[in-house]
């Protein structure tokens, strides 16, 4: 399928974020319901973000922002931005990107 933005490809210049990049994002993360506890870097380039305890995948749950609004929420998560595609973060805590655990993600 490819990426949703082809044009923002990874890696980001200076590493960081641009602000126009669009995410799925669950919605219980951007109403600021809970923090984003998962982070994808997909390997079609593309950004998913959940709070790693409801399901992401049901109707409605999700929706297409831009990543920067989440970052905002939590600017720890803007240190995601060298994460490489194909890899996942798991966070223990809002505002700590430093315990993460980066994994290979491997969709089902």
């Amino acid at each position: 399928m490819g990426s949703m933005q082809p044009q923002l490809s990874w890696p980001f210049e200076e590493e960081v974020f641009p602000h126009d990049l669009l995410a799925i994002i669950q919605r219980t993360v951007s109403a600021g319901e809970f923090p984003a506890l998962t982070v994808i870097h997909d390997d079609e380039d593309d950004w998913l973000a959940s709070d790693g305890v409801h399901d992401p995948n049901g109707a409605g749950a999700s929706s297409v922002l831009h990543l920067q609004h989440v970052v905002d929420l939590d600017p720890s998560l803007s240190q995601l931005a060298t994460m490489s595609p194909g890899y996942g973060a798991m966070l223990k805590t809002c505002g700590s990107s430093s315990g993460s655990t980066r994994r290979a993600y491997l969709p089902e």
